[in-house]
């Protein structure tokens, strides 16, 4: 499979590796295009990939075109690569807020994907959530699928809609879960454990916690409430979380993220 990634920063590198390391695709089949050379250089010293600085050289002959530039950049792309991209090749943006309506009339193309990953794409852990155009056909589908799965697990989506809701869940909720690892350590510190001890036990905490929880496929709350006995120390913690508006805080916090990302979008 040949890949063009337009945009060599976290995400785009992310993605390099992960195809590459998945075997998706080989280092000859993918061309990546940074405007920033030390990234240029660092792409090809790491991953033996083609590199360029002008988008239109980049997707020459791919089958698919990630866009994984900054939503603000994306006028100037489209300004280079719009109308040059063939009816047969597939549109992959990972860009936050940019609708398929606007990638189609910038890029006057319709075989258009887009979708959204996270932070822990970069490990192979991530989720991606995604959604296709009429236009993309059976292989470019499978295609993409291919190399969203590289990065972790991946979803698809019938409407485009999920994809805001997406950026506001999933691509966003990991900051919130360091926010919480981190105020969860400072808490323990608080008590008296030295921070090299809480940090461990912190993380290790919220990572068996979230396997427990895939491993069983029980509820949340069934899961709370199995840890919660009557009148001990967990439903004392728990009534000062909830005395103090966290389940509040955290609707508040995905509603916030969700309508800056259709802002981002308009």
């Amino acid at each position: 499979m040949k890949l063009a990634v337009i945009g060599g920063g976290v995400m785009g590198e992310a993605i390099i590796s992960a195809v590459l390391t998945k075997g998706v695709a080989q280092a000859a089949e993918v061309a990546a295009c940074d405007v920033v050379g030390r990234r240029r250089q660092h792409l090809q010293r790491t991953y033996s990939v083609r590199v360029s600085d002008k988008s239109t050289v980049a997707v020459e002959g791919a089958d698919i075109v990630v866009l994984a530039v900054k939503p603000q950049e994306f006028p100037s792309v489209a300004q280079r690569i719009g109308g040059r991209i063939d009816a047969d090749q597939t549109v992959l943006s990972i860009m936050a807020g940019v609708s398929i309506s606007s990638l189609r009339d910038r890029l006057r193309h319709v075989a258009i994907v887009r979708a959204m990953p996270n932070t822990p794409a970069q490990i192979g852990e991530g989720l991606v959530v995604w959604t296709a155009t009429d236009a993309v056909g059976r292989k470019g589908r499978d295609d993409v699928g291919r190399v969203l799965s590289a990065l972790g697990q991946e979803i698809y989506v019938d409407d485009e809609k999920y994809i805001d809701m997406a950026t506001a869940v999933s691509a966003s909720g990991p900051a919130f879960i360091f926010l919480v690892m981190e105020a969860l350590i400072d808490a323990a510190v608080h008590i008296g454990i030295r921070r090299e001890l809480a940090t461990p036990m912190v993380i290790q905490t919220m990572l068996g916690s979230a396997r427990y929880a895939q491993a069983t496929g029980k509820h949340p709350a069934d899961l709370r409430n199995m840890v919660t006995s009557p009148g001990g120390t967990t439903a004392e913690g728990l009534l000062a979380l909830e005395e103090a508006g966290v389940r509040a805080a955290f609707a508040e916090a995905v509603m916030a993220a969700y309508d800056k990302a259709k802002r981002l979008g308009g």
